[in-house]
């Protein structure tokens, strides 16, 4: 973990945003006082394979017909 002051942020910010690029962890301090942490973001999170749970279910044939009975009298509030 590095200290940075407030100053010297604002004078060459991408030089720290590189840094935190690299994996490094910045402290932002003013009058010696930490007031923020600039850390790189996590990114070890994977995205789910397509197909994860294909055969898992299936759709029943009847899946998109119209609603009919008390059903239908819910929704339209009969």
């Amino acid at each position: 973990m590095v200290n940075i002051n407030v100053d010297e942020i604002q004078r060459d910010p991408l030089k720290y945003l590189r840094q935190v690029e690299a994996g490094e962890t910045l402290v932002i301090v003013r009058f010696n006082q930490p007031i923020a942490e600039l850390r790189p973001i996590a990114s070890n999170q994977q995205l789910r394979p397509f197909g994860l749970c294909a055969g898992e279910f299936t759709v029943p044939d009847d899946f998109d017909s119209p609603w009919q009975g008390d059903l239908l009298n819910a929704f339209e509030g009969k």
